[in-house]
């Protein structure tokens, strides 16, 4: 194992440290993992949801909007269509409940038993035979062209909400809410399914405040050297569509001779009218300007802010930390503006957070990068997860897994409460796990969250089993391969396991690696990949073979006729001189932080917050502590594998865990020995009692 650290400009962490009031040691922290964009850094030191990218930054938000708005009010049959795993269980259970809110006619469907990823021709007819008229598709829908021609034909329209990478031809939805599409107008393109559906909630009841779709302009005058500058923005559904800035000169030009007549759009609201209306006279020889003092009503919400100008506003805001270009008295009257009417408005604001513990659990379970507007928005669903009463589904599996009353962190929703609900999909019944979010019944959620933990059980063993039985395979398949490629095709297999065990083929062979369940109607695949190799790009040299395909950069599925795979393997052979594999090579480990052994204290739980969450794109940080003693140590487990120590580092003597260590004992190091230490920090709970503890990585005695 290679201990990796990458080099610092010293200059550049004080100056990030200076910059946003941290510490040197985060400064260094962030500036190793690359973070030092304002925009980045903004999530890192933000929690608050208003921080969030703007739904209607979508281009066809409005028209999904409007085709929902039109259903409720003709009394349209809805129904939302999902996926069978958390991502697309959460995201059915999220409009499901907002819909019924909105006294929308909705029902839901998703894939059951051996039926097929996506929505289906079945359903699409099946749907219009009962008078529907408007679908919805979550976390699916990017790539069911045909499906959604036939709804047209059907008069049946479709809204597609989906997060997967978009095929060459789009379906002819009414919207497509999809950040991968090309000019979606969405700025970050890594939401989870159930992230673009919880956009798609926000909007909707954004539509019921008196501000949607209504143009406004926010204007500001302020003095100049020997001028007014006056500045306006013009929004609509909050986003700044336009801006302008005049200085003018006093007593020159009338109010109709300006730009800004041609600029204003809907209501003019202004923050203080009194001071704004008194340097309007003195600039224009004749000015007529209905304008709207919004001040009355932000103090109303944020009392704090009482008496205090836009100038005094902008010296303390801490907009300017997240800016490379400084923040004028503009930007913070359309900050206060956007804040104010979200905060005033609780579907938008505390209704709204609470449905951030369904959109953590679908972002974490779909492995989206942890940054961007993601750290918000898991962050804001482990607060709910970690509350005093979580949501009451969710609170059950909780509660079958003994997680109440504990700190949940993002690896126990990773490693228990997700494997659960992706397991009733897995093993053909996905239903339980939506209905299980949508009773309000508590003796039918105590019942269906047992049900599903027990298939997650069922799950558990069946994957077991089967790797014993596909790894002769499998090894005969990476030899013909050149050692490049895996392919495991088996009747035996059951198809809600064939992504795991492509992940753990991934995992054990560290080559691309797919698992194939052959069905007597189709064959049904998952490929992982790993090493720089990208999946869709090898799927689409398959296509004349698939019947469909579909997915993420390193994990896709598909499917083909049972009687093509013998010609899906000779295609796998075809391209294996296309395929370039990064260098395996010796495992690196990336050191975040070198701590001396003084350093190493009880309050670095602070830093440890300050990273969390943790997940994808944003790992559990690592340090090495050179010289550390190894004051006890003893074997542990069933099998007595690991080890566990007691380590001293400065005044401190830290518990530790060393997996599958019991081999090295004696031989790389033993007790009293002074040793360079590789570990992460991790919260143990033990006899209701968190406490930090050490996670060996490595260990390499001191020479």
């Amino acid at each position: 194992m290679i201990w990796e650290k990458v080099p610092l400009d010293q200059a550049k962490v004080r100056k990030i440290a200076e910059r946003y009031g941290i510490n040197l040691l985060t400064a260094s922290i962030l500036a190793r993992r690359g973070i030092e964009d304002p925009e980045d850094m903004m999530f890192y030191l933000e929690t608050d949801l208003r921080f969030l990218h703007n739904p209607f930054l979508f281009v066809e938000m409005e028209d999904a909007v409007d085709r929902i708005l039109a259903a409720k009010e003709e009394g349209e049959k809805v129904l939302i269509f999902g996926d069978r795993d958390v991502d697309g269980i959460t995201s059915i259970a999220l409009l499901v409940r907002t819909l019924k809110a909105m006294g929308i006619h909705v029902s839901w469907r998703l894939p059951m038993g051996d039926e097929p990823y996506g929505l289906t021709l079945e359903a699409v007819e099946e749907f219009a035979a009962q008078d529907g008229t408007l679908i919805i598709t979550v976390d699916c829908g990017i790539s069911n062209v045909r499906e959604i021609e036939r709804a047209l034909e059907l008069g049946v329209d479709t809204i597609i909400v989906d997060h997967h990478n978009p095929p060459d031809e789009i379906p002819r939805a009414c919207a497509v809410i999809n950040p991968k599409v090309e000019d979606s107008g969405y700025p970050f393109r890594d939401l989870a399914g159930c992230g673009v559906a919880v956009k798609l909630v926000w909007a909707l009841r954004f539509a019921e405040t008196d501000f949607y779709n209504e143009p406004l302009t926010l204007l500001n005058v302020r003095p100049g050297n020997g001028t007014y500058i006056l500045e306006a923005v013009r929004m609509q559904n909050l986003v700044v569509l336009d801006s302008i800035e005049e200085s003018l000169v006093p007593g020159i030009v009338s109010v109709e001779g300006s730009r800004l007549m041609k600029f204003f759009g809907g209501r003019i609201f202004v923050y203080g009218v009194k001071t704004q209306e008194q340097m309007l006279r003195k600039i224009f020889t004749r000015a007529e300007i209905s304008l709207l003092d919004i001040e009355p009503e932000i103090t109303k919400v944020f009392p704090a802010i009482r008496g205090k100008s836009l100038l005094r506003l902008r010296e303390t805001s801490r907009l300017g930390l997240f800016r490379d270009n400084p923040v004028s008295e503009l930007d913070i009257f359309v900050d206060l503006f956007t804040s104010w009417v979200i905060k005033k408005t609780p579907k938008l604001s505390d209704a709204y957070a609470s449905l951030f513990d369904l959109v953590a659990l679908g972002t974490l379970a779909d492995m989206m990068p942890v940054r961007n507007e993601n750290r918000i928005i898991i962050r804001a669903g482990m607060e709910i997860l970690n509350s005093v009463k979580p949501r009451d589904g969710v609170r059950e599996l909780m509660r079958l897994q003994d997680l109440l009353g504990k700190p949940v962190t993002s690896r126990d929703v990773a490693w228990q409460i997700n494997p659960s609900i992706n397991a009733a999909g897995r093993m053909g019944e996905p239903d339980r796990a939506v209905k299980l979010l949508l009773s309000d019944n508590p003796q039918e959620r105590e019942t269906l969250a047992k049900t599903i933990t027990g298939l997650n059980e069922q799950r558990k063993k069946i994957v077991d089993d089967m790797w014993e039985v596909i790894l002769p395979d499998a090894r005969e398949s990476l030899d013909k391969n050149d050692s490049k490629f895996v392919l495991v095709c088996d009747p035996r297999i059951h198809r809600g396991i064939t992504g795991l065990l492509a992940q753990r083929l991934v995992k054990f062979f560290d080559v691309p690696s797919a698992a194939c369940a052959v069905l007597d109607s189709k064959v049904i695949g998952s490929l992982r990949s790993t090493r720089g190799y990208a999946a869709l790009p090898f799927l689409e040299k398959c296509s004349d073979i698939l019947r469909e395909y579909g997915g993420h950069d390193f994990a896709a599925g598909f499917n083909f006729a049972p009687d093509d795979v013998s010609r899906f393997r000779q295609r796998l052979e075809q391209l294996l001189p296309e395929i370039t594999l990064n260098e395996k090579g010796e495992e690196r480990i990336i050191i975040d932080a070198e701590l001396p052994p003084n350093y190493l204290k009880p309050d670095m739980e602070e830093l440890l917050n300050f990273f969390a969450p943790h997940g994808e794109s944003n790992p559990v940080l690592t340090f090495m502590t050179p010289g550390v003693v190894v004051e006890d140590l003893a074997f542990i487990g069933k099998d007595q594998l690991h080890t566990r120590l007691l380590v001293r580092a400065g005044e401190y003597a830290w518990p530790a865990v060393f997996w599958n260590s019991a081999e090295r004992v004696g031989r790389d190091f033993n007790k009293n020995d002074k040793v360079n230490l590789l570990y992460q920090l991790e919260k143990n709970y033990f006899q209701n009692k968190e406490t930090l503890r050490l996670s060996i990585v490595d260990i390499k005695r001191c020479v």
